[in-house]
């Protein structure tokens, strides 16, 4: 068994809330991690936000914004895209993130990043026990 999300970005989104809101954008979205690896590339940071809702669909439960502190709600920067020693990416879960994945039994994740100038997608999946 497994579960799947998959999300579609405009770069440009993306780059107009860097430049409307700035550090109070990119520290509520990104970990200190992904900004640094980030810097100055908005389609990765694109691609990031992009994993980021892929996660939240896999986990069964999408953004909740106008209730940041409700039971369940995920905080993007408890999920994290990360680079392997490989190259490729990764997740790295944590908080309410880390525990709903643990609830839903999932073993490990797979990640797939890619952007154009206009646009970034991102597909995960998560292998659920006994998968």
């Amino acid at each position: 068994m497994i579960t799947v999300g998959v999300d579609l970005v405009e770069v440009a989104r993306v780059q107009r809330a860097v430049e409307r809101w700035g550090e109070r954008f990119l520290h509520r979205v990104f970990t200190p991690a992904e900004i640094a690896y980030c810097a100055g590339r908005p389609a990765s940071l694109a691609a990031r936000f992009a994993a980021k809702e892929a996660v939240s669909k896999a986990l069964g439960t999408g953004w909740a914004p106008q209730a940041p502190h409700a039971a369940g709600w995920i905080s993007w920067t408890e999920i994290e895209v990360v680079r392997h020693e490989s190259g490729e990416p990764g997740l790295r879960l944590t908080g309410k993130a880390l525990a709903r994945a643990e609830r839903l039994g999932i073993q490990g994740w797979r990640v797939s990043l890619s952007h154009t100038e206009a646009y970034a997608v991102a597909m995960v999946v998560g292998w659920l026990r006994g998968a």
